[in-house]
């Protein structure tokens, strides 16, 4: 952010506390920026002439008389089509040792689209994952957390669907991340030539908590330049909301606001809406999608931070270890993609509905049968071969690294259908059997 020539320099603060600053100060606008003895500041508050400024940087060591700078504008981001594999930071710096991107100015924290310039969404991303493509399909347009605890390989798994997704454009935006989280994104994309369609912008935990704040509306507002500007299909993968929930937190209560549930601000179900609202699809073919990962308090989904993401999202996706195959899978009964039903068998293959809920029924079956031996019962001969296709089901299906097309998803369903069961255990439609089943031995 650069000082305008012949501006107003403000010398006199009248309240400091440990987050914000005020001021007496004339033609400001909400949200402006500003510099207060040099650290980047926002205006957060206007009580007639009296501006409370949000500091990034915190205000230890300001002095009553620090010189404030207005900008004279809201945060704004430069976008071009020259920043494809770029990293920033939450003003939009480059971090990557690269040039400045030159371009339009576009703003950010804008607005969410009016509805009547939305369409359904109807377009199928595929993700390479079964546990999504398969049981949770996602579909362009569509808001969904990723609820995991914080020893899971989440950010891995952002990873592997930044590179694997079937879409234009994937913007991530990394708050709170190690340097480690950051080197890992970078490098993998590398690696994985899926830096070419990949924008990233970082907040590292060298950096300022409030300065996550700013992360979600930077790789939104990219996201809608390259949907609205280049009809691009846009998928925004954001890591991680508890950690912009946990800034917020620390900006209400140096406020010495009020807090709500859990310590979060009464303002977090809006906070929250504003972003995961971004997700939309244009009429004219771009659409913005939006996957974030939701860390989880010991396993806790009544906190606040996941209750009102389920409120305002259309379902959400759990990962969980499956200890029987050793493998990291997406949990079938805890995840729920509310929109899949407007393309599965539709805009996959017909039998794909009936595949997806009678594997998830056989899956079911063989959680009771491990009930079963778990308490000394006697098991079945269904419950025996239940239990086997579960396991191969989990190794060879769910498991976030086995890396299949929805078709070869399918297929592969069908064998072990063959393979395990019967045709009337399956209680798929002959239509589909006739076409698909596959006995082996």
């Amino acid at each position: 952010m650069k000082a305008r020539a012949f501006q107003t320099i403000y010398c006199r603060l009248t309240n400091i506390t440990k987050a914000t600053c005020t001021l007496e100060a004339d033609n400001v606008g909400y949200e402006e920026l500003a510099w207060v003895q040099g650290r980047a500041a926002q205006v957060v508050k206007i009580a007639g002439n009296r501006v409370t400024l949000q500091v990034f940087e915190g205000t230890e060591g300001l002095r009553s008389d620090a010189d404030v700078i207005f900008t004279g504008k809201a945060p704004m981001l430069p976008l071009s089509d020259y920043m494809d594999g770029r990293f920033f930071d939450a003003f939009g710096n480059a971090i990557d040792g690269l040039p400045t991107v030159e371009g339009r100015e576009y703003p950010i924290g804008g607005p969410s689209v009016n509805p009547v310039r939305r369409m359904q969404p109807s377009e199928l991303i595929p993700t390479g994952i079964a546990g999504i493509d398969l049981n949770n399909t996602l579909v362009s347009g569509q808001k969904i957390p990723f609820f995991a605890d914080p020893d899971q390989p989440y950010n891995e798994v952002l990873a592997l669907i930044a590179m694997r997704a079937q879409v234009d454009r994937i913007i991530l935006g990394g708050m709170g991340l190690t340097r480690d989280d950051y080197l890992f994104f970078k490098n993998a994309f590398e690696k994985g030539q899926g830096q070419s369609k990949i924008i990233g912008f970082i907040n590292t935990t060298d950096k300022s908590p409030v300065e996550r704040l700013l992360i979600p509306d930077m790789a939104l507002a990219t996201a809608e330049y390259f949907a609205v500007e280049k009809n691009e299909k846009v998928l925004v993968l954001l890591t991680d909301m508890t950690q912009y929930a946990n800034a917020l937190s620390i900006v209400s209560n140096r406020m010495d606001q009020i807090p709500s549930k859990d310590s979060m601000p009464g303002s977090l179900y809006s906070d929250l809406s504003k972003i995961y609202e971004k997700a939309v699809q244009f009429p004219t073919g771009g659409n913005i999608t939006i996957l974030a990962v939701t860390t989880l308090s010991g396993g806790d989904i009544t906190h606040a931070i996941p209750d009102n993401t389920g409120y305002i999202t259309e379902g959400q996706l759990f990962l969980r270890r499956a200890p029987e195959v050793n493998r990291v899978i997406i949990d079938p009964f805890r995840s729920l993609s509310r929109l899949k039903q407007l393309v599965i068998g539709k805009v996959t293959r017909k039998d794909h509905p009936q595949v997806m809920n009678a594997a998830i029924r056989l899956y079911a079956d063989a959680a009771n049968s491990k009930t079963k031996l778990e308490n000394g019962f006697e098991l079945s001969d269904y419950d025996r071969r239940v239990l086997k296709f579960s396991e191969d089901y989990s190794r060879n299906i769910l498991a976030i690294d086995v890396n299949l097309g929805i078709n070869e998803m399918l297929d592969e369903t069908w064998r072990l259908f063959g393979k395990y069961l019967t045709k009337d255990e399956v209680g798929i439609k002959q239509e589909f059997t006739d076409l698909y089943w596959k006995a082996t031995a």
